[in-house]
């Protein structure tokens, strides 16, 4: 096993560098590469798919399925320790390789991200001190669950346990029979329906936590999604009230100590309209690995969402990240790469890049398909209404839906 640290630039007893590996080769392993190297580490990836964003940058691909022993062998045998850029990943493939390897997020808190029914009870457990709660829902595993479910919870959304995102595996419900159906329509899969609440806002927050115990956390980000997809990102002072900012990020530490996380973890949240000045806060879902919503830490911080994920694996130490700049972050879906009439165009970069403060991160990926996440957009600049106003001239330019300011 291993030795924590693990430091830059270091090489062992037979001459092989310090290298650290990811399990997944798209735009989160891609942006964990770079930030790794940058650092001086050597990279490897584990994915199947040979033009894969990550394992096109890194200094080895391993191509195999991800519970291939074979390539499970491989990857331990190159790597000082190893991470995860999506929850899919089977749990089971991280529990192999933490026999030879340090593994940040484990088996164990992935497991719990992957079902919903088990990191529905884990918040329950954990989140309840930061004065956070759930959603109220109901398990639906058997028709006995499905013909006892109250009828306070209607209208609600009924999502699959497993396998869920983007919006994937969740159907809206009005009453008892569009419940039945739609359980129907999911083959009867093990689901939870999570009654419907008065939202105002959708928010987040990234923490990264050590093998030590040390936690540091981003501020808040102020989310917008479209059909069930993260369209905008908007983080600056003022995005959010600061007695609910606070509650949030103290929730997702809560979260994160509770089943001893090592690694980086995106804790997601409702704000819902109940009364009250700032809107209670419910919690959604976490994600064990950076996030979509984080990306904008790569322009707007000293430190990134994937720095953190590097130093937090690696046993180095977290750095408290500063936000220094207000920042918009602009989802890029391959449906930019379209005009109206669905004929295949490219994006006017020219207009784009001659905007102040604006970052382009496209991911590597040879086919734009609608929906499919090609890259992202982030517009920073010296103060919030600056940054606003350009980022409603990128969504114009590029024609991208949902942006509207609140001026």
């Amino acid at each position: 096993m291993t030795t924590l640290p693990i430091f830059p630039g270091t090489v062992d007893e037979t001459g092989r560098p310090a290298t650290l590996g990811v399990m997944g080769g798209g735009q989160l392993g891609r942006m964990f590469v770079h930030a790794a190297q940058r650092l001086g580490y050597f990279t490897a990836v584990l994915d199947p798919d040979a033009h894969s964003p990550a394992g096109r940058v890194s200094h080895h691909h391993v191509k195999t399925a991800y519970t291939d022993v074979q390539g499970l062998s491989q990857l331990a045998g190159l790597c000082d320790a190893i991470t995860t850029e999506f929850e899919n990943v089977p749990a089971s493939a991280l529990q192999a390789l933490a026999v030879a390897r340090p593994v940040a997020p484990g088996a164990a808190a992935v497991a719990i991200a992957q079902d919903r029914i088990q990191e529905k009870s884990h918040f329950m457990a954990s989140a309840g001190g930061a004065d956070v709660r759930c959603a109220p829902y109901a398990v639906i595993e058997t028709l006995a669950q499905l013909q006892a479910v109250p009828d306070d919870l209607l209208p609600g959304i009924l999502k699959t346990a497993r396998m869920g995102y983007d919006g994937k595996g969740q159907l809206r419900v009005k009453n008892a029979a569009e419940l039945a159906a739609a359980w129907a329509e999911l083959d009867q899969t093990a689901c939870v329906l999570e009654k419907m609440l008065p939202l105002s806002a959708e928010c987040s927050v990234i923490v990264a936590r050590s093998w030590q115990g040390d936690i540091v956390s981003f501020p808040p980000q102020l989310n917008l999604h479209v059909d069930g997809i993260l369209a905008v990102t908007e983080v600056y002072e003022g995005n959010m009230p600061v007695a609910l900012a606070a509650r949030a990020q103290a929730a997702a530490k809560s979260i994160a100590n509770h089943i001893g996380y090592v690694g980086v973890l995106c804790v997601e949240f409702f704000v819902v309209d109940d009364g009250s000045a700032d809107g209670g806060l419910v919690v959604n879902e976490m994600a064990p690995r950076p996030h979509n919503s984080g990306h904008y830490t790569l322009d707007a911080c000293d430190v990134s969402q994937f720095d953190l994920q590097v130093h937090a694996m690696a046993g180095l130490p977290l750095p408290t990240p500063r936000q220094h700049s207000p920042a918009i972050m602009l989802n890029l879906l391959g449906d930019v790469w379209f005009d109206a009439t669905g004929q295949a165009r490219t994006p006017d970069w020219q207009a784009v890049l001659a905007l102040p403060g604006a970052h382009l991160h496209l991911y590597g990926k040879l086919d734009a398909r609608p929906g499919r996440k090609m890259g992202h957009l982030t517009l920073t600049g010296a103060d919030v209404a600056g940054v606003k106003a350009t980022a409603r001239q990128a969504a114009a330019i590029l024609g991208l839906p949902g942006f509207e300011s609140d001026e």
